[in-house]
């Protein structure tokens, strides 16, 4: 019988159990989108998960989404994550950088570029900057000869994240970044090849995985999804047949998984499931809504048929996450004020379940 602690072979990975840490940002980055000795220590911490996907980490300036986030488009910045793979490797633990490219969600207060998109359509809301939240800006549609540039520039990072000692990547295709925004019926208002049909709004995500395969392998590429999601004020229509269809597509690329979020209905999400036949990480709950993933949720899609079952905020919190499902032991909650508020406190500062002896 398959539980939340059998083992399972991710490509060339063998998992000890079914547990992953979601990707969560957390706005420790040093100066130059470095990472730090603490970030090494947070990941270490947590590395009896099956598998960690590390928080978004940008593969351009202007993919950039929030300020103190971690890049991957220099060579500082390699040599800054290696320290943080090898303390999680040591700890016995398997680790995939989450590459994400904020598009429209950013401002240039942080970047000092203007941002891009598919269309001339600012996101929903107040973005991040250094100086506070400010609305988000129109972007710049980008021109049909740029955007295969920008869908290489995930590939670019893929190379960039395993030359610094991490095991894989995922392609960060939810919650409205960049390729959610050309995924979107209402960020995407292009009349190209890259927006209108499903077939075409499903080219850019496409693009993205199939560089990013060539770059680094299948085994070691997976993409993260929200069907119907609305954030940053996305929407999309056809959500099955958006979906169906793009998954079609990734399982001739092979990738190592899809990893969806709990944004639409289940039913839909079940139909999402049947229609991919490769590894599915599921996410339970909305990510930052009401519900924390418990095991009763990892159970209940375990199974539905998820593969692995990825926890958020019960990472944060419990760095010992693994243990405490396995022996039924309380989840500590999370201080959500110090979700984004630097520094080693609610960061380091979580401690294991005291175990007797």
């Amino acid at each position: 019988m398959t539980t939340l602690f059998t083992s399972y072979r991710l490509g060339g990975l063998t998992l000890p159990n079914r547990v992953v840490m979601a990707p969560m940002t957390r706005v420790r980055a040093a100066a130059g989108g470095l990472a730090t000795p603490s970030m090494a220590a947070y990941y270490a911490q947590r590395a009896t998960a099956g598998l960690i996907v590390s928080e978004g980490v940008q593969p351009s300036l202007i993919g950039q989404s929030n300020p103190g986030t971690p890049g991957l488009h220099t060579d500082e910045q390699v040599a800054s994550w290696r320290p943080v793979t090898a303390a999680v490797h040591a700890n016995g633990g398997r680790i995939f950088a989450q590459i994400m490219h904020g598009g429209r969600v950013s401002h240039p207060d942080t970047t000092g570029v203007r941002p891009v998109g598919p269309s001339a359509v600012p996101a929903v809301g107040e973005v991040f900057t250094p100086t506070g939240p400010q609305p988000a800006p129109t972007p710049r549609a980008l021109d049909t000869t740029e955007v295969p540039e920008h869908a290489r520039s995930y590939a670019l990072a893929a190379r960039r994240a395993v030359d610094a000692g991490f095991d894989g990547v995922e392609l960060h295709g939810a919650n409205g970044y960049l390729i959610s925004q050309f995924l979107s019926s209402n960020a995407n208002l292009r009349t190209d090849s890259y927006g209108g049909p499903v077939a075409h709004r499903i080219r850019f995500a496409v693009e993205a995985v199939a560089a990013t395969v060539d770059a680094v392998g299948a085994a070691r590429t997976g993409i993260r999804l929200s069907p119907g999601g609305t954030f940053w004020g996305v929407e999309e229509t056809e959500v099955r047949e958006l979906y169906t269809a793009l998954l079609t597509e990734l399982a001739r690329l092979e990738v190592a998984y899809v990893h969806l979020e709990a944004t639409a209905d289940e039913e839909t999400l079940v139909a999402l499931r049947r229609a991919w036949p490769g590894t599915l990480v599921m996410n339970p709950v909305l990510p930052m809504g009401p519900k924390q993933t418990g095991r009763d949720d990892a159970d209940h899609w375990l199974g539905l048929g998820a593969d692995l079952i990825s926890f958020g905020r019960a990472f944060i919190a419990n760095p010992d996450l693994v243990e405490r499902l396995r022996g039924s032991l309380p989840i500590a909650p999370v201080d959500e004020a110090t979700y984004y508020q630097g520094g080693d406190a609610g960061y380091l500062t979580y401690s294991a379940h005291q175990y007797s002896a």
